[in-house]
């Protein structure tokens, strides 16, 4: 009878400290291949676009094309310039973290890997602002849908050494 008693406290004390990691499972699990990215605003970049990037004065033309890959967990968008060979081009995986409760986007370009970045943003009204982490400041990228004019514009800003935000580069996105 002893024995099955510290056997039941022993399981007791398992479970009891295995309760935590339990929780932490049941929250990921609003995450993975079971669980799609579904997500109505953002579907509205999937497909086609031309997009016209100014940048210091310039304005420079690019295509986008986005569409669902990786079991749609992601919207990919591939952005390369119209010029020959293309001055510019990047690819960029669009997610979203359930349990964090936030949009994820892995950017990746020509400027190669060190300067390729995860950013991380939240939704506002008709905007996702991502913000992109660099040794010399925070870079944020707001995407922003304007639903009457069925277009986007991509609000490129990074930061002064006083913290402000300067314009980098504004991307406005209409369908070819």
């Amino acid at each position: 009878m002893r024995s099955r008693l510290i056997g039941a406290g022993i399981m007791a004390a398992i479970l009891i400290l295995l309760a935590p990691f339990y929780a932490s499972a049941e929250e990921a699990a609003q995450d993975g291949p079971q669980h799609i990215f579904r997500d109505p605003f953002i579907e509205n970049l999937a497909g086609r676009w031309r997009i016209s990037r100014k940048v210091h004065g310039t304005v420079a033309e690019n295509t986008l094309r986005a569409e669902w890959v990786l079991n749609h967990q992601f919207l990919q968008l591939h952005m390369k310039d119209v010029a020959r060979p293309p001055a510019y081009e990047a690819i960029v995986l669009i997610g979203y973290s359930n349990e964090d409760h936030r949009y994820v986007a892995h950017w990746c370009d020509t400027y190669g890997g060190k300067f390729s970045a995860v950013g991380y943003g939240t939704r506002s009204g008709d905007s996702i602002e991502f913000e992109f982490r660099y040794p010399d400041g925070p870079f944020f990228n707001t995407f922003t849908w304007n639903a009457a004019t069925r277009a986007w514009t991509f609000r490129l800003e990074n930061t002064d050494k006083d913290g402000r935000r300067v314009l980098f580069a504004e991307d406005t996105l209409r369908r070819p």
